[in-house]
């Protein structure tokens, strides 16, 4: 494992994701563009992004499994219905959600540079880790699910 395998909870990753937008957005204000329903769109995605994520956190609860994102060894089961037949990471789909209503309601098209950074950083770090400790703990059924949904969508 490397040094920062789990180690930063993913909604400080979105936090500091969240301030580098805001810092681009105003750093390259000549990338900046206007439109109408520009809040409207924001207001859209942010509200799916957020659905996602109840929607991840409640099967987590129904299943009676650990939602910690930092200690996937003390998961009791694998969650593969609901929103995760769609997606293993929808907790992380939300939050890039959020982080791209984010960029939409600053209006500027440099701060968008900001979200691959986010999925490079929870691909490595977080998801690549928490699938080698719950295939290790769960096995042929983890690697079966893993093989019939995708990693993000």
């Amino acid at each position: 494992m490397a040094a920062l395998d789990l180690k930063i909870p993913p909604p400080v990753v979105g936090l500091a994701v969240a301030g580098l937008v805001y810092g681009i957005a105003r750093l390259v204000p000549e990338a900046g563009f206007d439109h109408p329903l520009r809040p409207w769109v924001a207001l859209v995605i942010a509200v799916t992004g957020l659905a996602i994520d109840l929607s991840a956190l409640r099967a987590f609860f129904r299943h009676r499994t650990t939602a910690n994102p930092l200690s996937p060894q003390r998961s009791s089961s694998v969650v593969t219905s609901g929103i995760y037949r769609f997606s293993r990471n929808p907790m992380y789909l939300g939050m890039l959600l959020l982080l791209t209503a984010w960029a939409v309601w600053q209006g500027n098209g440099a701060a968008f540079l900001a979200l691959p950074l986010f999925v490079l950083y929870i691909t490595v770090f977080q998801i690549k880790p928490e699938e080698q400790i719950l295939r290790a703990k769960f096995g042929a059924p983890y690697d079966a699910y893993l093989r019939r949904v995708r990693r993000w969508i």
